[in-house]
């Protein structure tokens, strides 16, 4: 009997891929590659990085799926080891920071859209830059909560569990990280 991995629970396909099931892993690689690159890129706020980062998260995963609770959704257990990578990246970046006194080169993005004028298309990059710099100089507290509730979409209980704290802390940490980023949007202008 042959089982479609498409059909699978994510307990199943780690069970699967604890077997040594290849697609197995590919499946939950594909499953969860964006919804994990979105959470990275949000906490980094650099693309490049957050492709890196997202690699390391699933070669950590894959490493200790041994560890995963088939019957807890995979995306939260992989969702926390992303946001584990990403406090290990932030590490990384001050020490570099500290020792070269350089700041990191943002990526040119060369992709143009011809629907839309070239110069609006410069302010929205702008813009959309100014705002993923704003939530990633957020503290680690108020950002992570944002991101998953925001850009993720999980609902508080979602993000409380990833988190490993209260729904009403979620609560209050997504409301003053938007009151953050309004007051650095009005320093700004």
């Amino acid at each position: 009997m042959t089982m479609a991995l498409g059909e699978c629970s994510d307990g199943e396909l780690a069970a699967l891929a604890l077997a040594g099931r290849q697609a197995a892993f590919g499946e939950l690689l594909e499953r969860y590659r964006s919804p994990v690159f979105r959470l990275v890129r949000g906490n980094t706020g650099d693309d490049d990085a957050a492709l890196d980062v997202t690699q390391e998260t699933f070669i950590a995963a894959f490493a200790a799926l041994k560890s995963y609770d088939g019957t807890r959704p995979f995306k939260t257990w992989v969702s926390r080891i992303a946001l584990n990578k990403c406090r290990d990246w932030a590490r990384r970046r001050a020490v570099r920071r500290f020792f070269s006194f350089a700041l990191p080169i943002e990526a040119a993005e060369n992709i143009s859209d011809d629907s839309i004028p070239a110069d609006r298309q410069l302010a929205d990059r702008a813009e959309l830059a100014r705002v993923r710099e704003a939530i990633a100089k957020l503290p680690a507290t108020l950002r992570e909560p944002l991101i998953l509730r925001t850009v993720e979409g999980l609902n508080q209980a979602e993000t409380a569990g990833i988190l490993g704290i209260s729904e009403k802390a979620v609560e209050t940490r997504v409301y003053r990280a938007r009151k953050a980023l309004e007051a650095s949007r009005s320093l700004n202008f």
